[in-house]
This record gives C-alpha cells, structure tokens and sequence, in this order.
C-alpha cells in the first residue's frame, strides 16, 4: 500500500470516528431531552392530580378540626398525616443565659392549638396525629386543645399572655398525602379561628 493509500485510509477511518461519535452524541442528546420531557410530563400529571383538601375549626365544648378530601376522585383512597407547624422556626434562636434551651423551646407548640394527646392515635406532645384515609367526599374529625404555654410563663399574668398571643392566630399545619401509584404531596394549611375553610397549597 502507497502513502497516498495509507493516508487515505487513515483519514476515512478518522473521518467514521467523527461521524459515529457525532451520531452516538446526537442520540444521547436525543435521549435526555426525551428524559426532560418525559419528567417535565410527570411532574404536569402530579401537580394537576394534588389531592383537594379543606379544613376547619369547629370551637365549643369541645373542639374540633374538620378534614375533608374533596378531589380528585381518581386518586382513590388518601392517606393523610397532619403535623401542626410552629409560628416561626425558632431552631436557630440564640440561647440566652437564663433563658429557655433549644430543647425546651422544641417542646412548645408555638400556636393556637393542638391535637390532644389523650386521644386518637396523638403524640405525647400534640403536634402529630397518625395517619388515617380518606376516599373522596369524605371527612375526618380530629379533636383539639388550646396549647400548653410554656413553662417559663411562670408570672401570675402568664397563661393570659400566652393566651392573648395566639388569640387569633391561625394553626399552621402541613399535611403530607400519599395515595397509591403516586409520589406523595406536601399541602400546608392556615387554618383560621372563625370556622371558615382553609385550602392547602403545596
């Protein structure tokens, strides 16, 4: 084989690298776009699939929050845990000498309310409640306490200051919701103290 051939050869060799690494590109490309579409499409389903939920206050002897599962109906069974979410996130407040510790000022609900302890599945300090299911059009009913100030609000004046701080409040809460076949969702909630609906939003 002359030179001429040789470097011929190589060059058409060079030249089927480039092309096949071209092509090999091309459809790597092609197959993350296809990916991206195919997620963007996925998370378009799920969001238009979050479960409705509402939720009230019902105040009395006693007292009462309302969870009802309007839509959509092609979710099935929902299973919904609640968690009542503080005011603020107090985790990154400095401690001061003679002030409360961190670990104390983790065992207050900062709110309104909470879920009785006593009574339906409820921790020990009332912030969570174990999960229960709901089919569309259905309603759970959860029974709630006005929150233990804390400890510290030792004065004479202290229940009344606790209680005039979170007089009208709402109760914060986040509600995880799973249902069979998705991912879950992640509502939260503000639920105000006249009996009127709250709706979550993600």
């Amino acid at each position: 084989m002359s030179i001429a051939d040789t470097s011929i050869a190589a060059t058409a060799a060079a030249l089927s690298s480039v092309a096949a690494w071209g092509a090999w590109k091309a459809s790597r490309e092609a197959n993350v776009t296809a990916s991206s579409v195919a997620q963007i499409e996925r998370d378009r389903w799920h969001k238009e699939l979050t479960p409705q939920l509402r939720i009230k206050l019902e105040t009395g002897a006693r007292h009462t929050l309302y969870v009802r599962f309007d839509a959509p109906a092609a979710l099935g069974d929902l299973t919904v845990e609640l968690t009542i979410r503080d005011d603020i996130d107090r985790s990154g407040f400095p401690h001061l000498a003679g002030g409360p510790t961190p670990e104390q000022r983790a065992e207050v609900i900062w709110g309104p309310y909470r879920f009785n302890p006593r009574v339906q599945d409820v921790d020990e300090l009332g912030r969570a409640v174990s999960a229960f299911t709901l089919q569309p059009g259905d309603r759970q009913r959860l029974v709630v306490e006005p929150s233990m100030r804390p400890s510290w609000y030792d004065d004479a004046n202290g229940e009344q200051r606790w209680r005039d701080e979170y007089r009208t409040e709402t109760i914060r809460l986040w509600a995880l919701c799973t249902a069979s076949g998705h991912k879950p969702w992640r509502l939260s909630f503000g639920v105000p103290q006249d009996g009127s609906w709250a709706v979550g939003g993600t």
